[in-house]
């Protein structure tokens, strides 16, 4: 009896270690829905990847209101699922008071840092995606007026209207940015109709392309300036599909490696908890390119915003962070 309860104990004890490196990881998907055709949407096509690629299955919840935060992370961690990646700046400090709760589950939190030792904290370098599709939209704009509307009037948006600006000035020097937040609420992120509202009023003033970063309220964006015979540019997700050959590129916020790296990391023992920085150097941010855009990026502008690419990556154009002094040198 004693040997076969000894057996027994390995083969459980075997199970569980089996279980433990194959673990079911959790995703916490933020306010605006989980198909926004943006920032939700390339982390939930992440997750769809991996699942492709390893067969595995995930656990996925997607907030309703604030007043979810806080139950959703510790629902998900006493499910099992390790790790958590939860989406959002909005979830920082919620997140703060949660992480010590569970020291046994592994967290990843996008566009926020965390400084908890079960925590992994991903932040982009949005500026420098933003100023490609800026340089790009001064080669574009016949009227030397360009535009931006934000989601929600926080430093993360205003990082990338700076970065945008930057890039439209390095090539246009006396271009006029014109920049509009939705406003100061959580709902900024999901209002096509204000989107609209604001870039309508943009072009009225003589933009003729929106580079939106507004989550769901940036479709409203793309739509009007379609509808208005004007350019528009996408963000996080390559959006150059909504409006073939009326969206000039996308700024590509690859979210979707995030998760897919944070998801594949832990079950192959490589998970690290603390600051990851994704950029142009890692293939954090950029542009989209594809057969929707093709014939409005020429020759020209792609050679140029490509060397732009390379000079930032180098250090030869240091683009600035607005997050880092709350100011910004183009406007």
């Amino acid at each position: 009896m004693s040997l076969m309860k000894t057996l027994l104990g390995a083969s459980a004890a075997l199970a569980l270690s089996s279980a433990a490196s194959v673990a079911e990881p959790g995703l916490i998907i933020d306010l605006g829905g989980k198909f926004d055709k943006s920032f939700n949407e390339s982390a939930y096509t992440g997750a769809q990847q991996w699942i492709k690629d390893t067969g595995g299955s995930y656990k996925e919840t997607e907030l309703q209101s604030e007043a979810q935060r806080e139950q959703s992370m510790r629902r998900m961690a006493e499910s099992g699922a390790n790790p958590v990646v939860v989406l959002g700046f909005a979830n920082g400090s919620t997140l703060e008071a949660v992480a010590p709760d569970y020291p046994e589950t592994m967290f990843t939190i996008v566009d926020m840092v965390v400084d908890q030792p079960n925590v992994q904290s991903i932040v982009f370098r949005e500026e420098q995606g933003s100023f490609l599709v800026g340089v790009l939209a001064a080669m574009a704009s016949k009227t030397n007026t360009v535009s931006f509307v934000g989601g929600m009037d926080v430093p993360l948006i205003s990082k990338f209207a700076c970065g945008y600006a930057q890039g439209v000035k390095a090539v246009t020097p006396d271009a006029k940015v014109i920049v509009n937040m939705t406003g100061t609420t959580p709902s900024a992120w999901n209002d096509p109709v204000k989107g609209a509202e604001l870039t309508r009023s943009q072009i009225s003033q003589g933009s003729d392309v929106v580079y939106a970063a507004a989550g769901g309220t940036g479709i409203g964006v793309l739509q009007a300036a379609a509808d208005e015979g004007v350019l528009s540019i996408g963000v996080d997700s390559n959006q150059n599909h909504l409006h073939p050959g009326s969206v000039l590129t996308s700024m590509t916020k690859r979210v979707d490696n995030a998760v897919y790296e944070a998801f594949t990391s832990f079950n192959d023992g490589t998970f690290a908890p603390g600051l990851k920085v994704m950029g142009l150097n890692n293939d954090g941010v950029g542009y989209a390119l594809d057969s929707n855009n093709a014939e409005l990026i020429t020759p020209s502008m792609k050679a140029t915003v490509d060397e732009a690419a390379q000079k930032i990556i180098s250090g030869e154009i240091s683009v600035h962070d607005y997050a880092s002094d709350g100011k910004c040198p183009a406007y």
